[in-house]
């Protein structure tokens, strides 16, 4: 019974459109008497009156009544409960094929040629079209909501935008000939302007299909405005069917503009206002200069007048073929390469219009105590310290009992290991850091994050891949003895018979003198070098202080300390976490080794229960000797091998680890999309500092 209730609406829904589109052309006899309207008229829009020389009718009666006559369309499409994007298709198929038929078999009439001919004739005219694209226009506007956003909506948007994009750039290529439309009424100034901006509107639209297939509001706002003006273009060379198909294109973006949430950034946009305004003045100044150096060629004398009206000219390609008040091989370079500087112009301001949003370093002083007082207390992975880095902005969750530290890289948001706080508190944590980065048009990615926590990440709709293992040393198993350990034992043996001796201190234990003296020998360690480590290593010595940072400091005979190690606290979990291990050069081998040792006793003593040495990036693919690896990894493995000699010293890293039986302790690479790991793998290595990234910092 539904059922039929439905389809009976729908029927007389239907019939009331019917009769609206057929009694439209009826309007026109009122308003036509009354003419004096300004502008050019649409002809054959009453193709029985033409043998009167009464079929054209002005182009904003036209609009205005056909505009009116869409909009009562989509309100019938609403009340019948039809989708927005299925409304404006409909309309726009069901208004043209009545309007070429009836305009086809008026011309039959009225003409008496054949009725292919007729029909042929029908094809190229605007009255036929204008009425079709204002009719689906209203039903793009006024159908029903969408109930739930597709999700390869967008994608199959941005894909119609791109092949639209080809469209303009193959008709810029190759141009078409024969009388257009909009050609008759418009001056030749007008069609030379045309010309020049179908390879510009098809390259904006191929920048803008990007951003559409990411959610951009922005890039949704441009790509009707240049489908609009493209659809134009093709018109003044003759109403096709590129011009069908980019109004066709538009119609869908319109009818589906909520699916375009993703809203720009803000404070970008008076920066650009900015930037556009001194282009702009340096576009104009480079015009005069460029005018007044050559002023003998031109046909009028130099003057502010002049420069102005010469230089718009050429920007908007009115003079690519020649400027008539310029002579000689300037007047055909200096249009050219101000339509070019223009151009990059344009194209350089849009791109950062629609680029996602600018990452700003958000590290104020009540963020920074709330989140040392969560590490305090939740700190339990080996990790946790390292968010208090200064380079990280905190996330926290909407009653801040948990939270995160990232820092945006090249569009991707990297966030340094697992959330801190308690477990429960991590679902809407990451809900709501996908929320907001997603509004910023940035990709999430985690670095280290570990093997608990991973079913949160899914279930937030994010995937993992293996990324490398912590070598963690347990201190109740730990021991000297034994002969797989011989190598380490000696080199303690070695360096305290040569009267090497250790000390551990916290932070809060390290003098001035000492403290000046540390951070010598680590900038001298360092050399030129940027810091590395982002997941697990602190920016500076002294970051933690009083008992949450540990110093093991070796000194020669002499009391002069030759390198150190520098470890972080993590209390909740009774562990400490290895941060940089500084030594000069000049100190005997084993030293670090020595060290090591000494921490783990000092640990043990002390009730730390775990001591995390250095994470070893892909170690499960470096210690395979190649057998047992899938195809992918057996790639991983390629990759890294090209990497040696480049600063990546990984399977140096992975030997020194094992010197102390550590357990292994699996992290991983969180990611959202598949197609977004060669971003990700990128962002992640200049994150950690092995590639270089211009600084974001305000």
């Amino acid at each position: 019974m539904r059922r039929l209730v439905r389809g009976g609406a729908l029927a007389l829904t239907a019939v009331a459109g019917l009769a609206v589109v057929v009694t439209a052309p009826g309007w026109f006899y009122l308003v036509q008497p009354r003419g004096g309207l300004p502008g050019p008229s649409i002809a054959d829009a009453l193709p029985l009156d033409e043998l009167p020389h009464r079929s054209g009718v002005p182009l904003l009666a036209f609009v205005a009544v056909w505009a009116t006559v869409g909009l009562t369309l989509g309100l019938l499409a609403r009340v019948a409960r039809v989708e927005r994007l299925t409304a404006a298709l409909t309309l726009a198929v069901g208004v043209g094929s009545y309007s070429f038929a009836a305009t086809g078999v008026s011309i039959f009439v009225v003409r008496q040629i054949p009725a292919l001919e007729a029909f042929h004739a029908a094809a190229r005219m605007p009255a036929v079209y204008l009425p079709a694209a204002l009719a689906g226009l209203g039903g793009a506007l006024i159908g029903k909501r969408q109930i739930r956003k597709r999700r390869r909506a967008p994608l199959l948007l941005a894909l119609l935008v791109g092949l639209a994009a080809v469209l303009d750039l193959v008709v810029a290529i190759v141009p078409e000939t024969g009388a257009g439309v909009v050609e008759r009424l418009a001056p030749h100034a007008v069609q030379g302007v045309s010309e020049a901006l179908l390879a510009p509107l098809g390259v904006g639209l191929l920048l803008t299909a990007r951003g559409l297939l990411r959610r951009k509001r922005r890039a949704w706002q441009l790509a009707v405005a240049l489908l609009g003006g493209s659809a134009v273009v093709h018109l003044l060379h003759s109403v096709d069917y590129g011009a069908t198909a980019l109004v066709l294109v538009a119609l869908g973006l319109i009818a589906r503009r909520d699916d375009f949430d993703v809203r720009g950034d803000r404070e970008r946009t008076a920066h650009l206002a900015r930037r556009a305004l001194l282009l702009g003045i340096g576009l104009y100044g480079y015009g005069a200069a460029a005018l007044w150096a050559n002023r003998l060629m031109a046909d009028q004398p130099f003057g502010a007048a002049f420069a102005l009206r010469e230089t718009t000219a050429a920007l908007v390609g009115a003079t690519l073929r020649g400027s008539g008040h310029l002579s000689g091989s300037f007047g055909d370079w200096f249009p050219l390469s101000i339509f070019a500087l223009g151009l990059t112009c344009a194209a350089s301001l849009l791109s950062s219009w629609l680029a996602p949003w600018r990452y700003r370093l958000r590290n104020d002083r009540r963020e920074r105590q709330q989140a040392e007082s969560l590490v305090a207390r939740f700190g339990v992975d080996t990790l946790a310290p390292f968010a208090l880095r200064a380079d990280k902005s905190y996330f926290f969750s909407e009653d801040e009992r948990a939270f995160l530290a990232y820092k945006v890289v090249a569009g991707i948001a990297v966030v340094a290991g697992d959330p801190v706080g308690p477990d429960d508190a991590a679902p809407d944590l990451l809900r709501r850091f996908l929320a907001f980065a997603h509004a910023r048009d940035w990709r999430v990615a985690v670095l280290g994050a570990g093997e608990s926590t991973l079913h949160h990440y899914r279930a937030a709709g994010l995937r993992a891949m293996y990324h490398g293992e912590e070598a963690v040393v347990q201190t109740s198993e730990f021991s000297l003895d034994g002969r797989a350990i011989r190598k380490v034992r000696q080199s303690v043996a070695r360096l305290e018979r040569e009267g090497y001796r250790a000390e551990v201190l916290h932070a809060g234990e390290v003098d001035e003198t000492l403290r000046i003296e540390l951070e010598r020998l680590f900038d001298e360690w360092r050399g030129d070098n940027r810091v590395k480590g982002f997941t697990m290593e602190l920016d500076s010595l002294f970051r933690l202080d009083d008992e949450d940072a540990v110093f093991v400091i070796g000194r020669d005979a002499s009391g002069v300390p030759q390198g150190f190690l520098h470890f972080v606290v993590a209390a909740p979990g009774r562990a400490l976490s290895l941060s940089s291990m500084p030594r000069r050069r000049s100190t005997p081998n084993g030293l670090n080794e020595w060290l090591v040792v000494t921490l783990i006793v000092w640990a043990k003593e002390q009730g730390f229960e775990r001591v995390s040495l250095n994470f070893a990036p892909f170690a499960a693919v470096l210690s395979d000797n190649g057998e047992r690896l899938s195809a992918g990894e057996r790639l991983q493995r390629l990759g890294l091998d090209a990497l040696k000699g480049h600063g990546f010293q990984l399977e140096n890293l992975l030997v020194f680890n094992r010197k102390f039986f550590p357990r292994w302790e699996r992290r991983y690479l969180v990611y959202e999309r598949r197609s977004d790991l060669p971003r990700v793998a990128l962002a992640g290595l200049a994150a950690e500092g092995y590639l270089p990234v211009r600084a974001t910092r305000q």
